[in-house]
């Protein structure tokens, strides 16, 4: 064999020898990637706005007023502590510490009236079967609420049925487009709230929230109402 030969030889060997540890090295920096995403509702039928906190970073620019949300935010799987103030204070109201699993989408939501502050965390499934349908869940937010069904206007058998306060659905496919919806009293299907004229887009996830309060007790808590509120 050339020395020409030889040296080729070993030149080739060793670029396979580079090539297999960076692909090695990619491999296991895959393998290392435990990233979570996480998004936030205010939920609260308590009028104040709110400022939210997560792990000692303001999430918006802006307080989050009722039904408004913060879009997923990514972050490594670990335990976070989740604050909630005042608009025009850093003093907490609320804080909560939350667990973040590998790859996984979770939706937190800041339930119950001022001075009863609660949250809820639930897990979001988000496969899309078909981009020409809306996917929506149905979740009772509503703290002196009965178990509720949510329908269709002047339809009579439910997408959702029984679902109590701090329950919720999982996500069912619909047609895009535009919708009347009800959410009726299971045990006797009397009207609690209604939402009218919302429109569904196709390949997006919606939570349909029944929130605020059957009987507020001051002009500053929200009456019962559905939201619609596009997952992003």
């Amino acid at each position: 064999m050339t020395n020409f030969t030889s040296k080729a030889l070993r030149i080739c060997a060793l670029t396979l020898l580079v090539f297999s540890l960076f692909i090695s090295a990619c491999k296991k920096e895959e393998t290392d990637v435990t990233t979570a995403y996480f998004r936030v509702v205010n939920a609260s039928p308590s009028s104040p706005t709110y400022n939210v906190y997560f792990s000692g970073t303001l999430l918006s620019t802006a307080a989050l007023p009722y039904a408004g949300s913060v879009a997923y935010r990514s972050y490594p799987a670990g335990s976070y502590n989740i604050k909630f103030t005042s608009a025009n204070s850093a003093e907490s109201l609320f804080t909560q510490t939350v667990d973040l699993n590998a790859n996984t989408y979770r939706s937190y939501y800041l339930i119950n009236k001022a001075g009863s502050l609660e949250g809820l965390t639930i897990s979001d499934e988000l496969s899309v079967g078909s981009a020409d349908k809306a996917y929506i869940r149905f979740i009772n937010l509503s703290p002196d609420a009965p178990a509720l069904d949510l329908a269709k206007k002047d339809e009579t058998t439910p997408l959702f049925n029984n679902k109590a306060y701090k329950t919720a659905s999982g996500f069912i496919a619909v047609d895009a487009g535009t919708y009347n919806l009800d959410a009726k009293e299971t045990s006797n299907g009397t009207i609690k709230a209604v939402l009218a004229g919302t429109t569904l887009a196709g390949g997006y996830h919606y939570d349909i929230i029944c929130g605020g309060l059957i009987n507020p007790a001051t002009d500053t808590e929200k009456p019962i109402n559905l939201q619609a509120i596009m997952i992003k």
